[in-house]
């Protein structure tokens, strides 16, 4: 299993920062199928071979993503993708 680990710091108030990962995380399900719903102030996301979180705290998000064996291959790109559109939302 691979495992993603991205942290980032912001500036937006939580509320803002809640939406802008909604807003990634809308994007993504929609190209890749990926189930999401919010847990307090963590985003929690699954599909085969695929699950994990986006934590939103003041200032900061931390997304951790488990791939399994299949998915593994593609960390990369997975990795990227995320980066990408997490830097487009919290800008």
């Amino acid at each position: 299993m691979a495992v993603i680990d991205i942290r980032r710091s912001h500036k937006k108030p939580l509320k803002a920062a809640k939406t802008a990962v909604e807003r990634v995380a809308k994007s993504i399900a929609k190209e890749h199928g990926i189930a999401h719903h919010w847990d307090g102030d963590t985003l929690v996301f699954d599909r085969s071979g695929v699950k994990g979180h986006i934590a939103v705290g003041k200032g900061d998000l931390h997304v951790r993503v488990e791939l399994g064996f299949l998915m593994s291959a593609l960390k990369p790109m997975i990795e990227r993708e995320i980066e990408r559109k997490l830097d487009e939302q919290l800008a």
